[in-house]
């Protein structure tokens, strides 16, 4: 039978008891600090007000290393009080559902669900179950279920298809607003990144009061290569530069969700989604050949809530002006950056299908580059 966690357990693998990530520190509680602006009271997603965040990891035996992460907008109906929603893609080698109709109507109208590249089927269909038995959905025909992955093949025996329908809900069903695990975990139980182990990460900012004082949330699941690179350094796993570049595996996925509180609409939320990506470039990754890289944005705000059904043909709403986005562009770009650091930081050793071991990024050396 597999092992279910639902949040950061210590965990038994190979009869090998593994330290848990609650034992490493987050990049910050490090001493690693990331950009100017002040995070929010937990440092994640949930930081904005009504964000929700569900998890299950899936282990079993020597080759199941899989799971599912949810995002939920707000505890609602979704289908019913939908969000606005834009989507930023810097490499399109991916399986992520839904995209088309958030592109063309600029809403959200479901949970964000992340798991593995196989398992994205079985995760709208789930989605797609979860919204039709909503009370207040009885007469709903058309859903549009978001799904996005990575693919963690290497760690985890995809084929096997292991995640299933009751997985992916009661993701959904333990979303909380309270503190996100992070590591491998949920969706990064499985990945690697900079061949390192990595998984799902988080972070947020608070923008001041005189730049408005919104907050912008961003969760992270990592499985992408490239260069790490930490405060513009380039952490060289293997001793030397020319060594470390000559091996670091460059394809992979990196999926990001951002959440704000600021009234945005599509258009604007598209735009913050693309400086979410800056963060995987900070970090040292370039958008592969063979990576998915996307960003998915939406705001909370009640403002800009688009109703499923309304009587009236018009609407109005008020938005943040064009000119006052650009702290939101710094804190989306911050706290990517900062989440992608702690999908590193929090994740440790894991082993899976073939043999195969993902190492933890070593604190000790990173400890090293700081001074």
């Amino acid at each position: 039978m597999p092992v279910i966690v639902t949040f950061g357990l210590a965990l038994v693998l190979l009869g090998a008891v593994v330290l848990a990530s609650e034992d490493r520190p987050r990049a910050r509680e490090f001493g690693l600090v990331v950009g100017v602006l002040p995070t929010g009271p937990q440092n994640a997603i949930t930081d904005v007000a009504g964000v929700k965040v569900g998890q299950v990891t899936l282990i079993e035996g020597k080759d199941v290393r899989t799971g599912v992460t949810a995002v939920l907008p707000h505890g609602g109906n979704i289908f019913q009080d939908k969000v606005p929603a834009g989507i930023s893609v810097a490499n399109g080698y991916g399986k992520l559902t839904g995209v088309t109709q958030v592109e063309e109507l600029g809403t959200l109208e479901t949970p964000i669900v992340l798991t593995n590249t196989l398992s994205v089927p079985t995760a709208a269909d789930a989605v797609i179950d979860y919204t039709l038995g909503l009370p207040g959905n009885e007469r709903v025909e058309s859903v549009n279920p978001v799904v996005g992955e990575t693919n963690d093949g290497w760690l985890n025996d995809i084929r096997g298809r292991h995640v299933t329908k009751a997985h992916v809900l009661e993701a959904i069903g333990n979303a909380s607003e309270g503190p996100v695990a992070e590591g491998g975990v949920g969706a990064g139980t499985g990945t690697t990144c900079f061949d390192y182990k990595g998984g799902i990460g988080t972070a947020s900012r608070r923008l001041p009061e005189n730049r408005g004082g919104w907050t912008v949330g961003v969760l992270v699941q990592t499985n992408f290569g490239g260069v790490l690179t930490i405060r513009g350094v380039p952490f060289e796993k293997r001793g030397t530069a020319a060594e470390a570049g000559s091996v670091a595996r460059s394809d992979g996925s990196c999926m990001i969700v951002v959440a704000t509180d600021a009234p945005l609409d599509a258009r604007s939320l598209k735009r913050l989604a693309k400086r979410a990506l800056l963060g995987i470039a900070r970090t040292g990754g370039y958008y592969s050949n063979g990576s998915g890289d996307y960003a998915i944005a939406f705001s909370t705000a009640a403002a800009v809530r688009v109703p499923h059904r309304s009587p009236s043909p018009t609407r109005t709403i008020t938005l943040l002006k064009d000119e006052s986005v650009s702290p939101l562009f710094q804190a989306a770009a911050e706290a990517a950056e900062e989440a992608i650091l702690n999908s590193l930081f929090k994740a440790v050793r894991t082993e899976g299908k073939d043999g195969r071991a993902a190492e933890a990024l070593p604190l000790d050396r990173v400890k090293g580059l700081l001074k």
